[in-house]
């Protein structure tokens, strides 16, 4: 007998009208979504008329699990994990013809029912009953394994409590990881471990599991902080609810994974850029936070000096050419990059970026993210970039030698080009091409600058303090007696540490060393000179290094001694 159609049932039995019908279908054909969900969606029919319609067109029985007593050997026939993954409920066994009944809520889905059959040798009749039916149950059933983890719960949100205005709510009970990463007190904790870092100006956070406890760390001014550690059972909830807001596979627990979340905190739309790894002792999260609100577009504000400034400009505004910014992960190269653009941005200029991801998003600029799973990687967006007819380029990140050549052919036929790399320095860049396979006839005639760039902490200006040092003691640093105009005692300073700051720091400045490539340093290029080579010969003709840049910001009073011992090293280790 042939199976009368899902539409067909409905207008026949008095469900629908044929005119609601037809509106649903052509719905159906604009969205390709299923005619069942466009008339839920419509709210012409419930979700149980909907299963209940579907069971018999496939000859099933939809049932309610109120009206079954469902015993615990039964449950514990199927895992746990396997119940909550596929979200479907063993109900009774009968032991005369060795047939369990589950109830499912996709009448479709065939593949459970032969996972069923292949996990307990037995054979299956499946029932339908409502998604939520279904999980409502598996919550109540599993409810009592874990009860004392409500205790460790209120504990481990007591010690952020005060930095969250979220008011505590009593929960009694708790299941695993997964429930637990829906319930109340662990939506609030991870709340507040986010709201905490945002309001302590973090850049990102880190959560880490090790063999006995599990550490959250913030990152202010570049340096980790310890914050807190917790009991495991309450990390894997963590993480896990943290998947759940990231919209990444809960379930999924030996592959890395990379997702976004966006959050209203303190009136302000902050983006998270979130990366689950697995690690020897269960998963590290690292959450990058991305405020748009804090973004400095303003190059003057970034801490070039003013003849650095002036060389960057002047490269930042060559009508073509290739620009290169190297650096660390956090050395803040993207936000140099994004106050350049923001600087060029004019109706009549078409700039386009391709990015991974895009952190922030700038009006006037097409900006692409790269999706590697549907083929669109830094080189094939590229590649499409050149037909879009650009006058500005931007790539996220020159990783292999199909995206180096395309970006150096890019620069040659009229665009300008904005890239990064991580070397440790500028001169180092021109090695990195090679390296990737590009000729340095090509690299010459298209490469205008190179920036490297690190952060320094600033000092905080409420409890500065004064200090006086020998210029001899200075020198080994790389202090000349220019920089400090023969003066032989030189005043440095240093914060005192505060209630406005962290160990007497508070936000962070670039120090920049900035190459530009002269007729000297292209005919070095076409040599093959080595980057040791170029440096000399870029240092000769006025480069400042990172070391000098940082010198000079100790000496104004911006940053103290032992940062510039932390971010650079010394020119003639460098050499």
């Amino acid at each position: 007998m042939a199976i009368q159609k899902l539409g067909e049932m409905l207008v026949s039995t008095g469900i629908i009208t044929e005119k609601q019908l037809q509106e649903a279908l052509v719905l159906c054909k604009q969205t390709g979504k299923k005619l069942g969900y466009i008339l839920v969606n419509l709210g012409y029919i419930t979700e149980d008329v909907l299963l209940s319609f579907l069971a018999r067109q496939q000859g099933l029985e939809f049932v309610y699990l109120s009206e079954y007593e469902i015993k615990e050997e039964t449950i514990k026939m199927l895992p746990r994990t396997f119940i909550e993954k596929h979200n479907f409920l063993p109900l009774e066994f009968d032991k005369k013809t060795n047939t369990i009944t589950v109830a499912v809520s996709d009448p479709f889905n065939m593949f459970i029912i032969d996972d069923i059959k292949i996990s307990t040798g037995y054979n299956v009749k499946p029932v339908i009953a409502t998604y939520n039916d279904i999980k409502e149950n598996i919550n109540k059933i599993f409810l009592n394994e874990q009860p004392e983890l409500m205790e460790k719960v209120l504990t481990e949100l007591e010690k952020l409590q005060p930095t969250s205005s979220i008011e505590l709510e009593e929960i009694t009970e708790y299941t695993s990881s997964l429930q637990l990463a829906e319930e109340e007190p662990i939506v609030k904790l991870t709340n507040n471990i986010i709201i905490t870092a945002v309001r302590k100006k973090s850049s990102d956070i880190h959560l880490e599991p090790f063999e006995k406890k599990c550490r959250l760390r913030y990152r202010i001014d570049g340096v980790a902080h310890e914050e807190t550690f917790f009991k495991r059972e309450i990390y894997n909830a963590i993480i896990a609810r943290i998947k759940i807001m990231s919209k990444l596979d809960v379930t999924e627990t030996r592959k890395p994974q990379d997702g976004r979340i966006k959050m209203k905190i303190d009136n302000r739309e902050i983006d998270f850029r979130v990366s689950i790894l697995p690690v020897l002792y269960g998963e590290k999260a690292v959450l990058r936070i991305l405020d748009s609100t804090a973004l400095c577009l303003d190059l003057s504000k970034l801490g070039f000096e003013e003849e650095t400034l002036e060389i960057f400009m002047r490269a930042i505004r060559s009508p073509f050419g290739l620009i290169l910014i190297t650096g660390p992960t956090g050395s803040g190269k993207s936000t140099t990059l994004y106050s350049a653009l923001s600087t060029l941005n004019r109706p009549e200029i078409n700039i386009l970026t391709i990015e991974d991801p895009v952190e922030y998003l700038i009006q006037g600029i097409t900006q692409v993210n790269v999706n590697p799973e549907v083929g669109l990687t830094f080189a094939s967006g590229l590649r499409a970039f050149l037909r879009q007819a650009p006058d500005i380029i931007l790539v996220g990140e020159i990783r292999d030698q199909e995206t180096a050549k395309i970006a150096v052919q890019a620069a040659l036929t009229g665009q300008l080009v904005f890239s990064t790399l991580h070397t440790n320095d500028a001169p180092s860049a021109i090695t990195r091409l090679q390296n990737m396979g590009i000729d340095s006839f090509l690299i010459s005639s298209t490469l205008i600058l190179v920036e490297a760039q690190r952060l320094v902490r600033k000092i905080c200006p409420n409890c500065k303090e004064e200090y006086q040092v020998s210029v001899e003691k200075l020198y080994p640093l790389g202090v000349t007696d220019d920089m400090v105009k023969g003066q032989k005692i030189v005043k440095l300073y240093k914060g005192k540490g505060c209630s406005n700051c962290n160990n007497g720091y508070k936000g962070r400045i670039g120090v920049y060393e900035i190459m530009e490539v002269n007729d000297e340093i292209r005919e070095m290029i076409l040599k093959n000179a080595s980057d040791v080579e170029i440096r000399k010969v870029a240092i000769a003709n006025g480069m400042q290094t990172l070391r000098k840049s940082a010198l000079r910001k100790m000496l104004s009073g911006i940053t103290t001694m032992e940062e510039v011992l932390r971010v650079t090293i010394a020119e003639q280790e460098a050499n």
